[in-house]
């Protein structure tokens, strides 16, 4: 029992099943899960369909910051691509032209790959720390995509497009088969080849693993590009789901879910190990308290204070040193040395020459 509760993922996991158990005394269907019209519907199914997109940022995230690294422009490539799509799509005459369509995406994820290389350059080719890097994109970003929207927000009406973010394939909702697909692509890559230890070794050391013959400039623009295609994804979810494009408020403080994600998975902030299954699961907490909230009938301008609140009781909680000295309290002492005739035999004894 000890050993399980040292695990990296037990106390995330456990606050992810009381969160979800919680929501029992409100909703007594909660758990229940059925089918409409060939469809999976159920408050388990949402949790994870709405959850997709910051699954998507957040395994992106996990890449950047194993390497020591910070993206904190992920919100507004969310945006920037969510905006770029669905403007794409109301230009063309025919908006469920799955070529049309297709055509959209691919400019789209082929501008969340130019803008995750951007970052990746700064940091790794120029120098530039990550977080002035990346807070150059996070500003620049959210006005390139309200240009693009020119500050309105663009509707769209098209069925190919919706299924990203909203439609169904066997059943089973898009979003989620494709947060599978890519996780599942994720651990492939970083468990099941040396790309996973070359990331640690980079974020644990990048001059060390320089100079052990590493190529560390490469796998951090590879981080950062993997982080920005992560995002388009997600900004393509997002649009597709609501079928429109907001450049003020599409991915707002996405990239600090992302983060806290992360970290509540168990990943450092100061890079090295990582944890992809521990990702998901704080995404997916995340996620589950943002429904807790509605379905607890939390009044709306307390929602954030509520939110941060049990974030930061998650991290305590995961916190070896906190439970430590809660939990177990102060150490003893050790005790005095005896007196009398024992300590005598401690005493310097001199030896006559």
């Amino acid at each position: 029992m000890n050993t399980l509760v040292k695990h990296r993922l037990f106390w995330p996991v456990a606050m992810l099943v009381a969160l979800l158990l919680s929501n029992l005394a409100f909703t007594p269907s909660f758990f229940s899960v059925e089918v409409r019209d060939g469809h999976l519907y159920g408050s388990l199914i949402d949790i994870v369909r709405f959850g997709a997109p910051l699954i998507m940022v957040a395994l992106g995230m996990t890449l950047v910051i194993a390497t020591g690294g910070i993206d904190l422009s992920v919100g507004s490539v969310v945006a920037i691509c969510g905006a770029l799509a669905c403007w794409r799509i109301s230009e063309q005459g025919d908006q469920n032209s799955v070529a049309g369509v297709l055509v959209a995406v691919a400019l789209a994820l082929g501008l969340a790959l130019l803008l995750g290389a951007w970052n990746g350059f700064l940091v790794a080719v120029v120098g530039i720390q990550p977080i002035i890097a990346t807070l150059i994109l996070m500003v620049a970003g959210r006005g390139l995509a309200q240009l693009i929207t020119d500050g309105q927000i663009i509707t769209v009406n098209s069925s190919p497009y919706k299924l990203i973010g909203g439609g169904y394939l066997f059943t089973v909702p898009f979003a989620i088969l494709v947060a599978l697909a890519v996780t599942a692509l994720a651990v492939l890559l970083t468990r099941r080849t040396a790309l996973g230890m070359l990331i640690e070794s980079v974020g644990g050391n990048a001059e060390a693993s320089r100079l052990a013959g590493i190529h560390s400039r490469r796998i951090t623009l590879m981080a950062y590009i993997v982080a920005g295609l992560c995002a388009g994804i997600a900004g393509l979810m997002i649009s597709s789901n609501v079928s429109s494009a907001d450049g003020n408020n599409a991915g707002l403080w996405y990239e600090l879910d992302a983060i806290l994600a992360v970290v509540i998975g168990g990943t450092s902030l100061a890079g090295g190990r990582f944890s992809i299954a521990g990702t998901v699961v704080g995404a997916l907490l995340i996620q589950t308290l943002t429904t807790t909230i509605y379905t607890t009938g939390i009044p709306p301008e307390t929602t954030l204070l509520f939110k941060a609140l049990v974030v930061t009781v998650v991290c305590l909680v995961q916190s070896p040193a906190f439970r430590a000295k809660v939990f177990k309290g102060r150490r003893r002492r050790p005790s005095a040395p005896p007196a009398g005739p024992a300590a005598a035999t401690t005493e310097k004894v001199e030896v006559p020459a």
